[in-house]
């Protein structure tokens, strides 16, 4: 297969712009990011990762793939299956006619990332796009400077983890061919579903109350004789933040990118403007995770007030962002 492979931010958005290049529409990661309204938060104390609280700084796995497909008049393919057996024979059967194929998998089995990376997350995507005679399969992983193998036990391992966000053997695979959109219709209608999600969501823990209703859990922290768990809640953030899909300053970044993108295909200069600003709050998140970090270390006294006033800072902004973004939209 004549495959092209390119390093990405982020699995999801990465996997899906490699994908539509191969399907012969070039969308960038960012755009493929923002036009699929990725960007959000939630802090989901009842979903547990690693026995604590999972915090999510986009849309939930597949949402990606799944937003793309209105704006880009794409249907994509998706298939789980009850069994290995019959999931690893689907995925060969699609190599073996050519197509290439989305995977979602999880981190810890797969072989070709260093050790320390390697840990019981089940949603990171990859593409296959063949297999060696041995039986090893040719991946491209978004995170990988270049295509690797992996052998097909551990893959399989991989696609059939088990635990929270259990793959069960989720392939995917376009139909048909990608179209390029209307920009004038797209973009906005994208960006304004975004500020949706971050100002408007229902429950109080999305979006950006989202964001506060997490500064107030890492305020009522124990730092004495509980400071041990307080290190790991607030470890835990920090990881979701900057080691999970890319984390909540990353995928700041790439929204600003999509939006320096869409400034230029709309015409309208404000919304560069308003990439800049999202710029300077992603370093925000980044300076979140630096405090956090020297805390867990001892670099620095365990004060969770002063993280949650940096949350609620950090929450003030992005407020006022998005409310800004809409106006602009």
């Amino acid at each position: 297969m004549d495959f092209q492979h390119s390093q990405a931010s982020h699995c999801e958005s990465g996997v899906m712009s490699a994908m539509l290049r191969h399907h012969g529409l070039p969308l960038s990661e960012p755009m493929t990011f923002g036009l699929s309204s990725a960007l959000s938060f939630a802090y989901l104390p009842i979903i547990k990762i690693n026995g604590l609280p999972l915090v999510a700084y986009r849309m939930p796995p597949k949402a990606i793939i799944k937003g793309l497909q209105k704006p880009l008049g794409l249907k994509m393919r998706f298939e789980t299956f009850g069994s290995q057996t019959a999931g690893v024979a689907r995925l060969n059967e699609l190599l073996d006619q050519g197509k290439l194929v989305g995977l979602q998998t999880s981190v810890f089995w797969l072989p070709y990332l260093p050790e320390d990376l390697r840990f019981h997350f089940n949603a990171h995507n990859v593409l296959a796009f063949g297999r060696e005679a041995s039986g090893d399969y040719l991946l491209s992983d978004p995170v990988a400077e270049t295509t690797v193998t992996c052998p097909a036990a551990d893959l399989q391992r991989a696609r059939f983890a088990k635990g929270a966000l259990a793959p069960k053997g989720l392939l995917y695979y376009p139909i048909g061919t990608p179209q390029t959109p209307d920009w004038q219709k797209v973009l906005p209608a994208a960006i304004k579903k975004t500020t949706r999600i971050m100002l408007d969501a229902p429950l109080p823990i999305i979006g950006v109350r989202g964001i506060r209703w997490l500064a107030k859990a890492i305020e009522k922290l124990d730092a004495g004789n509980g400071a041990a768990h307080s290190k790991l809640f607030i470890g835990q953030v920090v990881r979701m933040q900057e080691e999970i899909g890319t984390g909540g300053g990353g995928f700041r970044f790439i929204y600003a990118s999509f939006l320096q993108e869409a400034a230029d295909l709309l015409n309208r200069p404000a919304l560069g403007e308003l990439a800049e600003q999202l710029i300077d709050i992603g370093d925000e998140w980044r300076e979140f995770a630096l405090a956090t970090a020297r805390m867990i270390r001892d670099r620095d006294p365990l004060q969770p007030p002063k993280l949650a006033a940096k949350l609620r800072a950090i929450a003030d902004r992005e407020q006022a962002f998005f409310r800004d973004l809409r106006s602009a939209a």
